[in-house]
């Protein structure tokens, strides 16, 4: 008996991903997935909507990306709804300053929640001022002067050679401090110390002190200010979560919006009178003797 080979249906290829720090990112706090999260958008929106609800983090969402995945919708129209979302409070477009060593790059982000947010929730987000309810704060770190003379004092435990007495301690505890608002740890500054001890050491304050002030680590380099610049969703300038409501400059919020296209076309009576003065410019034109052409 003869036996069908049946292949299996090709899978539609995964959407495609943003470079590694790009792309779509969930706000917090979104309610549970449901049907009609998005049935107060008209139907072009809610569909769009709908699909980036469903990406994973990190998904490249740009307008050329989406209308090449949706089908029926091109360029134009992904950038209106996403306009639209973004005025409706379900997106939001940022510029986000990351530090790598000495350098700072810039990444470009779009947040998508779908539980629509006013534009002050959005002010306080990007400001990064949305209070975390349900989790204890986190307890304060101590005084970088404390953390030097805690870790000055069990220097003694590590390498009983450099055992300081109390006196010696505080007096140090400022300099060992500097250590801990410069970003080091208490390990590294143990190790920057201890490393390659003279047999003996004759004077444990003054040794640790010339260590201290020879190793102390480079400042760090400057914070950079602000979390997040909102751009246009519309046109990519950027600005102030303030001075975009909706998402939108001032520009961009004035300008009347173009009209969509119909989805079902020109009329007929419209598409047969076209063709047919067409045929016309055609019929009299092959007519025309060759001089008059």
């Amino acid at each position: 008996m003869a036996v069908s080979q049946f292949s299996p249906a090709l899978h539609a290829p995964a959407h495609p991903m943003a470079n590694p720090g790009f792309g779509k990112r969930c706000a917090p706090d979104e309610e549970p997935r449901r049907k009609g999260d998005f049935a107060h958008l008209p139907k072009r929106e809610a569909a769009i909507a709908a699909y980036i609800d469903r990406l994973p983090e990190g998904a490249d969402i740009s307008v050329k990306t989406l209308a090449r995945e949706l089908a029926d919708y091109g360029q134009c129209a992904v950038g209106t709804a996403l306009n639209r979302l973004s005025e409706a409070g379900h997106l939001r477009r940022v510029r986000q300053a990351v530090c790598e060593g000495e350098e700072v790059r810039w990444v470009f982000r779009t947040f998508f929640t779908r539980t629509p947010r006013a534009d002050a929730w959005w002010n306080a987000y990007l400001c990064d001022h949305v209070p975390t309810s349900g989790y204890a704060d986190a307890a304060a770190a101590p005084e970088p002067d404390v953390q030097g003379h805690d870790a000055l004092a069990r220097l003694g435990r590590r390498e009983p050679r450099l055992a300081l007495s109390a006196a010696e301690c505080q007096a140090l505890a400022p300099l060992a401090g500097e250590w801990f608002r410069r970003g080091a740890t208490e390990t590294q500054l143990a190790l920057a110390i201890t490393l390659l001890l003279p047999d003996p050491v004759k004077h444990p304050y003054g040794f640790v002190r010339s260590r201290l002030e020879a190793k102390l680590p480079p400042l760090p380099p400057p914070p950079v200010t602000g979390t997040y610049v909102m751009e246009c969703t519309d046109c990519g300038a950027p600005g102030t979560p303030g001075s975009l409501p909706g998402g939108l400059c001032r520009v961009c919020r004035s300008e009347p919006r173009v009209p969509d296209r119909p989805e079902d076309g020109l009329p007929t009576e419209v598409v047969r009178g076209k063709a047919a003065r067409l045929r016309d410019t055609v019929r009299a034109y092959r007519f025309r003797p060759p001089s008059q052409r």
